[in-house]
């Protein structure tokens, strides 16, 4: 099968857990081309029409897979003769001034993927129609004892996590950067700070300019991961983090709550006060051991080989039909 990817392209870059998709559905047998997008707001993707129709005619792709509702809404504009699926991932969906453009994509397109159950809710999709809840899988991480051998920066990976994560202190990662808002990075200092009171030697890790290898070796070697988004779809770092055992506190935002269930060293905050955060963020430290969280992304059916076989299932039920 040959597929064609569209998706945004504005920092020069598709989205990290897009291409890693592709690229296991690469693996698993598909053709894959891609579209990107660079442009802003809704005027800036329909500019983009003429050169995605150029492309179609020249890749001659059997499905179209966009990603986010505004490509999903290009690419369902661009061409009536190729099937569309579309993945909604959170901003698409939650974002009120966002959502109505998603709502025409929904309804133009051959399949809807959507990556949580409250974005399905809140998009008003009924699963069974043309509708499925696939999240985003991931890549399972190699074993700690395996990174360490690689090199990074010219130094070992063990030299370089001492560097960044000193000894004699307690580290709490950040699930994102300070300056994105929607993070909400001032609820989390919040929270350390009311635990200071109890751990004085902690410390906040800001999640921003790491490879793959050193996030991992961060999720790795952090005493906890900790997430107090505004809104969320189905988080990549909270199934990242789940894969190197590394315990979580979050509050109850997207699809958190369904995959940390039943996984200790879990913490799910229901309110947004920083003293709740703070006192799971101690449950959690005090938990002082890996989380069997790679055994449930398996179990759940989350790595990105076993995603891409059930995209691959779409792919070929809307070819026949």
């Amino acid at each position: 099968m040959k597929i064609l990817i569209v998706a945004s392209y504005n920092k020069n870059r598709y989205a990290p857990f897009i291409v890693e998709q592709a690229e296991a559905l690469q693996r698993s047998g598909c053709k894959i081309g891609w579209f990107g997008v660079q442009g802003k707001g809704i005027t800036g993707y329909l500019k983009a029409i003429p050169w995605l129709r150029a492309k179609i005619r020249e890749f001659q792709p059997d499905v179209i897979h966009a990603h986010y509702g505004l490509s999903c809404l290009l690419a369902n504009l661009a061409t009536r003769r190729v099937p569309v699926v579309s993945t909604y991932h959170g901003s698409d969906i939650n974002l009120p001034k966002i959502r109505p453009f998603s709502k025409v994509a929904m309804w133009l397109s051959a399949w809807n993927i959507f990556v949580s159950k409250r974005n399905m809710v809140l998009a008003g999709a009924l699963e069974g129609k043309n509708y499925s809840l696939i999240p985003c899988g991931i890549n399972l991480p190699k074993p700690w004892n395996e990174l360490q051998n690689q090199q990074v920066e010219q130094l070992t990976l063990n030299q370089w996590v001492g560097m960044v994560l000193p000894e004699g202190k307690k580290h709490v990662l950040f699930a994102g950067a300070f300056d994105n808002g929607v993070k909400d990075p001032m609820l989390a200092k919040q929270a350390i700070d009311d635990l200071r009171f109890k751990i004085a030697n902690l410390e906040l890790v800001e999640l921003k300019g790491y490879n793959r290898d050193q996030v991992n070796a961060l999720m790795y070697n952090c005493d906890a991961l900790l997430m107090t988004s505004k809104t969320e779809g189905s988080p990549q770092v909270i199934k990242e983090a789940m894969a190197c055992g590394c315990p979580i506190v979050s509050v109850d935002v997207g699809d958190v709550a369904e995959r940390t269930e039943g996984v200790a060293g879990c913490y799910m905050v229901k309110s947004r006060e920083p003293k709740e955060i703070a006192d799971a963020l101690e449950e959690a430290i005090a938990f002082d051991s890996r989380t069997n969280g790679r055994e449930r992304i398996i179990e759940m059916g989350l790595t990105n080989e076993q995603v891409a076989k059930r995209i691959m299932k779409i792919y070929a039920d809307i070819i026949r039909e």
